[in-house]
């Protein structure tokens, strides 16, 4: 599930779908036997009319794909459309499928000239995505842009595996895909709701370069993860909506017996000892004991097919 942004508040409807032919002539009841002419993609099911944050769009060509983030392309990939994927943003960049890919910015700050310089026939990524600015050049370009529901829970990746492989024309190659990964959340559910523990955790968001220090609160995104994964979200028990300052207070108030951060953060202020320097910090359990624990930002905000493998990874991490 993707971090969003504290000021951004995104609808969490719910995707729904509904792909379907579209023939030059007109017949809509005949469906495209048209293939993607990458080596190894799978057989396309196209055009394809979805129902997206935008309003309703149609792919006619998933040729050339620009997924607008780490997660998306995460589902992309795992779709089997990686030779399709022409360019990706900086969190997509990571991955080694990404390797020699041109890249365009962040999702947060896309750059939409270097988008189209791809000339893609799609690009699709979460309603976080910005600035709105170049999501509107995209579309006054032709592009078909789809947006799906940020994620805000472990079983929201479902729903976006499904809806990213419907735009695309793989339907049945997502379907496969959200088994899979709804089988591995419920195996990782399960097993933090076996643990003898239940730890309290602060997620702490912190970006040591921007002096930017918060804790985690309800909506944010990590707080389902720790709650699937058998631990109690301290943030949302102190009723802070998105996040909050991270203050002296907020820390003793919070009471955590595990800080949770990205790796990046713990990096940014020089790893588990800058992490004890925060205000308030070093004055908790979790302090105190010295329980700092970090996952990749596509780990734990990941809403796509690697959910369930990243949860058993932090169930592991908040019981050891």
């Amino acid at each position: 599930m993707r971090l969003r942004r504290t000021t951004l508040k995104v609808a969490a409807a719910v995707l729904s779908i509904t792909a379907f032919a579209t023939a030059c002539g007109g017949d809509g009841d005949k469906k495209s036997d048209a293939k993607s002419d990458k080596p190894g993609a799978p057989a396309a099911a196209l055009p394809a009319t979805v129902d997206t944050t935008l309003g309703k769009v149609t792919v006619k060509d998933a040729s050339r794909i620009v997924p607008l983030g780490g997660d998306i392309a995460q589902t992309v990939y795992a779709l089997g459309l990686a030779e399709s994927v022409v360019g990706v943003d900086t969190s997509g960049a990571v991955l080694p499928e990404s390797k020699g890919k041109p890249t365009f910015g962040n999702s947060r700050s896309l750059n939409s000239e270097g988008i189209l310089a791809q000339r893609p026939t799609v690009a699709i990524g979460s309603a976080s995505v910005g600035p709105r600015t170049a999501i509107d050049q995209l579309k006054s370009a032709g592009v078909p842009v789809v947006l799906v529901p940020d994620s805000s829970k472990p079983e929201d990746a479902l729903t976006r595996i499904q809806a990213i492989a419907t735009a695309l024309g793989v339907p049945e190659k997502g379907k496969t895909l959200a088994d899979r990964t709804s089988g591995e959340i419920a195996t990782a559910k399960a097993k933090g709701a076996q643990a003898t523990t239940k730890p309290r955790v602060a997620f702490l968001y912190i970006r040591g370069q921007a002096n930017l220090y918060q804790i985690g609160g309800k909506g944010l995104g990590p707080d389902s993860m720790i709650t699937a994964a058998g631990g109690i979200d301290t943030g949302t028990e102190l009723g802070i909506e998105m996040s909050g300052a991270l203050t002296p207070e907020s820390m003793v108030a919070a009471k955590p017996d595990v800080i949770l951060v990205f790796q990046k953060g713990l990096e940014s202020v020089g790893g588990v000892e800058g992490v004890l320097k925060l205000p308030g910090v070093a004055q908790t359990p979790a302090g105190q004991n010295r329980k700092v624990v970090a996952m990749d930002d596509l780990e734990l905000g990941s809403g796509g097919p690697t959910t369930g493998v990243a949860l058993d990874k932090l169930v592991d991490l908040l019981h050891k």
